[in-house]
């Protein structure tokens, strides 16, 4: 089950001027091995929440809590880019 691991303090904007905040999530896999992924909630609560890919994998929590907090805002820009918005199953 999907873990959060860090609700970040920088904020994205996106091209039509609205506010997202970012937060890592992550999940161990069967292995023992944990991968992490970027959420961006928009801050006014309308519209979808959008999500990455995998961005990391990590041998651990420790390493990745440890990698989510040295991610700067730049690749927050990137990885707005990358997300799409949450699929409903």
């Amino acid at each position: 089950m999907a873990e959060l691991i860090l609700e970040h303090s920088t904020q994205v904007k996106s091209s039509d001027g609205r506010i997202f905040i970012a937060r890592t999530y992550g999940e161990e896999r069967p292995d023992g091995t944990w991968v992490g992924w970027i959420e961006f909630t928009p801050v006014d609560g309308e519209g979808p929440t959008l999500v990455t890919d995998r961005e990391t994998t990590q041998p651990n929590k420790l390493t990745l809590d440890y990698w989510a907090s040295g991610l700067e805002p730049i690749y927050f820009e990137g990885a707005f880019e990358r997300a799409r918005p949450v699929s409903t199953k």
